[in-house]
C-alpha cells in the first residue's frame, strides 16, 4: 500500500488499551473482487466455478509462446461501473504493467497488472459503526486510494500428495478488481463494516458476486500500532482472509501481537502474514516486498487503455439505486427507521421482496413482517431468501388480512407458520381453517364476564392498579384461542372494570 497522509483524527472510543499507553491501530484494506464476467481479462476462456482442475486454460493463460493477451471489454466496463459506484475518480487513460514474481502457479512469470496509472482513482464509501450501548450508529467515511484492474493467479494445492503439490489453472487470467482503500480504518468493526459495504456495493452493481467462501472476494488486510499522535508504525499485511468475521479476528490478534512487542521493547518486521483461524493467531509468510521488489514495467504487448467520458457517462446512466440512495429513500418516503432501512439494504434481493411486499402497503408493517418475521425464520432455519417457500405476494395477503379486520396479528403469525410449511393463499387458509377473528361485541362480552366472575382478586387488584388489566385481555385472549378482537377486548375489559383512559 502506497504511504499517504493521515487523514483520521484519534479517537479516544477506539483506543486499544496496553500495560504502558493505550495504544491506536491503523488497517489498510486491499479487497480483491473478482469481476463478473463470462470470460477472462485477457482471453476468452471461461470463467466458470467448479470446473475440473485446469479446464478452464486458455492457450493465453498457458502462456504459450507467441500468445499475445487481448482486453477483454466488458471486465473494462465492469471495473469503471464499481468506480463509480465507489464515487471515485475515473481515468480516462490507464496502463497495464508487469508485474514481476515466480510462482508455479503464475505460467508467465508475471502478472498484469496496473501500477503508476490506474483505471479508477480516489474515491470514498460510507460505513455505519454500531449499534453502540444507546442503540446509535456512526457514519465514517473511508477514503478509496485507487481501484486497478489485473489478472489473478492459479491455485497451489499442498494437500493432494504426500510428496508433490498440484496445480489448477482455471483461475489464471480470471479479471480482479483490487480496491484499496485509505489508512482510515481504526478498529475491526470497522474494517468488518468496510468490507460488508463494499461486498453490498458490488453486488447491487452486478460487477462481483462477492462470494467470499468460494474466493471470488478476499482481503488483504494492512495492520499497524501506534500511540496517539506518532507517526504511523510498521505495518504487516495479513494475506487472502476469506471471510468478513476473519478479517475481525485477524486484525484483533495482529494489534495485540504488535503491541506485546513493542512493550517488551522490540521492533516489528515488515512482513507478509496468515491468518489461522484455528489458532487466533497469525503467523509469518514472509518477508514483505516493497514496489521495486516487483520490477514494475509497462506491457509491451498492451496499449494504454483509452476511452471517452461519453462511455463512461453511458455507464453511469444504467446504474441501479445503490445502497445509500435506496436506504435514503426508505427512509424519507416509507417512513422507516434508518436501523431497518439499513438491515434491508444490506442485501438488494431482501431489499428487492420487501419492495414488493410493501407496494401499496404501510412501508413500516411491510418492513417489521420482512425482518421480524421473514429473516427471523431464515435464520431459524439456516436458509437463505432464494430458500423461502414464502412469497412477497403471500406476505403482502396476511397484512391485508390483519389491515381489514379478518385476523388479529397473533393469527397472522400463526398463519405465517402454515404458509411456511404448508403453502397455499392466505385467505383461503383463514377461510378453510376458522380463522377469522372474533367481531362479534354480543360474543367477546361474554367472555369478558366470564373472566372477570371467575377472578374477583385479580379485579380489585386492577382497580387499584390499572396496568393489571393487560391479564384479563391475555386471559380472554386466551380463551377465545387468540380469535377475539384484541382492541375490542381491551376497551371491554377496562369497561367492565371501570378504568378509565
Amino acid at each position: 500500500m502506497t504511504e499517504i497522509l493521515d487523514t483520521r483524527t484519534t479517537d479516544p472510543k477506539r483506543l486499544i488499551p496496553g500495560s504502558v499507553d493505550d495504544w491506536e491501530v491503523i488497517i489498510g484494506l486491499e479487497v480483491h473482487a473478482q469481476v463478473k464476467s463470462r470470460a477472462k481479462l485477457f482471453s476468452g476462456a471461461s470463467t466458470e466455478f467448479g470446473a475440473e482442475p485446469n479446464h478452464n486454460v486458455s492457450l493465453v493463460d498457458a502462456a504459450m509462446p507467441g500468445m499475445l493477451p487481448v482486453i477483454n471489454e466488458e471486465c473494462i466496463a465492469q471495473a469503471v461501473r464499481t468506480g463509480l459506484g465507489l464515487n471515485a475518480q475515473i481515468n480516462l487513460r490507464s496502463v497495464f504493467d508487469r508485474k514481476n514474481y515466480f510462482y508455479p502457479d503464475l505460467p508467465q512469470g508475471y502478472q498484469i497488472s496496473q501500477f503508476k496509472d490506474p483505471i479508477v482513482g480516489e474515491g470514498a464509501i460510507t460505513i455505519s459503526v454500531g449499534p453502540d450501548k444507546n442503540g446509535d450508529f456512526e457514519d465514517i467515511e473511508i477514503g478509496i486510494e485507487r481501484l486497478h484492474l489485473e489478472q489473478d493467479a492459479g491455485k497451489s494445492m499442498h494437500d493432494q500428495h504426500p510428496t508433490m503439490s498440484f496445480v489448477d489453472l482455471n483461475r489464471t487470467g480470471v479479471a480482479l478488481m483490487e480496491i484499496v482503500s485509505r489508512p482510515d480504518i481504526r478498529s475491526a468493526d470497522e474494517a468488518k463494516a468496510y468490507v460488508n459495504k463494499l461486498r453490498t456495493i458490488v453486488r447491487y452493481l452486478g460487477t462481483c458476486d462477492g462470494n467470499m467462501d468460494k474466493g471470488s472476494m478476499r482481503a488483504d488486510v494492512n495492520v499497524s500500532v501506534r500511540r496517539p499522535g506518532e507517526p504511523f508504525g510498521t505495518r504487516c499485511e495479513i494475506k487472502n482472509v476469506n471471510s468478513i468475521r476473519f478479517v475481525g479476528q485477524a486484525i484483533e490478534a495482529e494489534a495485540r501481537r504488535q503491541i506485546a512487542i513493542l512493550e517488551a521493547g522490540g521492533t516489528i518486521d515488515q512482513e507478509t502474514r496468515l491468518y489461522d483461524p484455528a489458532k487466533g493467531e497469525t503467523r509469518s509468510m514472509r518477508s514483505k516486498e516493497d514496489a521495486h521488489d516487483y520490477r514494475y514495467f509497462p506491457d509491451p504487448d498492451l496499449l494504454p487503455l483509452e476511452f471517452s467520458q461519453a462511455y463512461v457517462d453511458s455507464l453511469k446512466s444504467d446504474l441501479p439505486e445503490l445502497p445509500d440512495a435506496k436506504k435514503e429513500r426508505f427512509v424519507s418516503q416509507m417512513g422507516l427507521s434508518a436501523y431497518d432501512a439499513a438491515v434491508l439494504v444490506a442485501d438488494k434481493p431482501i431489499a428487492d421482496y420487501f419492495e414488493q411486499v410493501a407496494e401499496g402497503r404501510d412501508g413500516k408493517t411491510a418492513a417489521n413482517w420482512v425482518i421480524n418475521n421473514l429473516l427471523g425464520k431464515l435464520n431459524e432455519t439456516g436458509s437463505d431468501l432464494e430458500a423461502s417457500p414464502v412469497s412477497p405476494a403471500q406476505i403482502g395477503s396476511i397484512i391485508d388480512l390483519i389491515d381489514n379486520g379478518t385476523i388479529s396479528g397473533k393469527i397472522a403469525k400463526d398463519l405465517f407458520e402454515i404458509i411456511w410449511e404448508e403453502g397455499g393463499d392466505p385467505a383461503d387458509v383463514v377461510e378453510q381453517r376458522g380463522m377469522k377473528q372474533v367481531t362479534d361485541t354480543g360474543a367477546i362480552e361474554a367472555a369478558v364476564d366470564e373472566v372477570i366472575a371467575a377472578n374477583p382478586d385479580q379485579v380489585e387488584k386492577a382497580k387499584e392498579k390499572p396496568k393489571l388489566a393487560g391479564w384479563f385481555v391475555g386471559q380472554v385472549m386466551k380463551a377465545s384461542g387468540g380469535k377475539a378482537n384484541p382492541q375490542t377486548v381491551q376497551e371491554l375489559v377496562k369497561t367492565k372494570l371501570g378504568i378509565e383512559e
